[in-house]
């Protein structure tokens, strides 16, 4: 039986991660069979132990299924178990091993293909969901001053807040308060609001300052909402989640078949055609 791999997600027919993975197993010599597998939140667990019994031993998770995925895991990495969402998972025997690939992917791209320093700044993280706590305890590692959550239901920003154990440097906020909470360094949406094409997004623009980063964690179409909100703002950068998608996928395959590939082709390649798609798997 072939060792099979696979996304998960609702949707998922966009993703780019057959081909991201296609291209790492060409560089590595290493024959893959990975699939995009669409499934609804009521049929993810049935879905996933039917993929383990026709040969499923790792698969990456997109929305809606990151916090489900974490539920299914007997052993997690300590960034999956403080993120309490799962994104990259590991067939271990009869058991699931989960971790969280997009923070590390996240910073990953920001200091090493865009030359950003997070140390020190001050975040603005907008979404409480699976892929905002994904990435809020990285962003925390990675030395920022203080990371604010801000979401429309305030008591998921708090349940994330909570699970990260820094009261001093991991606040949330109120959506109706984002006027009265100053400038950021980076901000970072983390919503699927942009996929809406008639809602326009709007932020306050006290918001920013001259050094703004903004980084919406979709690419393609997703992200333009978002980012050109940013752009109307003078944000100093405007990044989106491509190159965390590839660098997330990396870490991946390095867990699944022990090598990091180059991730340099892979982003150019996706690059190029970047507005046919959009996402954040």
């Amino acid at each position: 039986m072939t060792d099979r791999y696979a996304v998960f997600g609702h949707p998922v027919a966009h993703s780019k991660s057959p081909l991201i993975h296609a291209t790492f197993g060409r560089q590595e010599g290493i024959s893959i069979d990975y699939r995009a597998i669409d499934l609804a939140p009521d049929a993810f667990l049935t879905g996933l132990e039917a993929f383990a019994a026709e040969g499923g031993v790792g698969a990456n998770v997109t929305s809606p299924h990151k916090e489900a995925a974490f539920s299914v895991c007997t052993t997690l990495t300590a960034r999956a178990r403080r993120a309490g969402s799962v994104n990259t998972l590991l067939r271990k025997g009869d058991r699931w091993h989960g971790d969280t690939t997009d923070g590390i992917g996240l910073v990953r791209d920001l200091t090493d293909r865009h030359g950003l320093d997070l140390r020190g700044r001050r975040v603005l993280l907008i979404g409480a969901g699976g892929s905002a706590r994904s990435v809020a305890p990285a962003l925390l590692d990675a030395g920022i001053t203080e990371l604010v959550v801000v979401n429309r239901t305030p008591e998921r920003a708090d349940e994330l807040i909570d699970a990260m154990g820094e009261p001093g440097r991991a606040l949330s906020r109120y959506w109706e308060d984002l006027r009265d909470l100053g400038d950021f360094e980076l901000i970072l949406n983390a919503t699927s609001a942009g996929r809406d094409r008639d809602v326009e997004f709007k932020l306050p623009l006290s918001l920013v300052n001259s050094m703004t980063t903004a980084v919406d964690l979709n690419y393609g179409e997703a992200a333009i909402a978002f980012l050109a909100w940013a752009r109307a703002a003078n944000c100093r950068n405007t990044v989106d989640g491509l190159g965390m998608l590839v660098e997330q996928a990396a870490e991946s395959f390095l867990q699944w078949h022990g090598v990091r590939p180059q991730t340099d082709e892979v982003y150019q390649q996706l690059r190029a055609g970047a507005g046919a798609f959009a996402g954040q798997d």
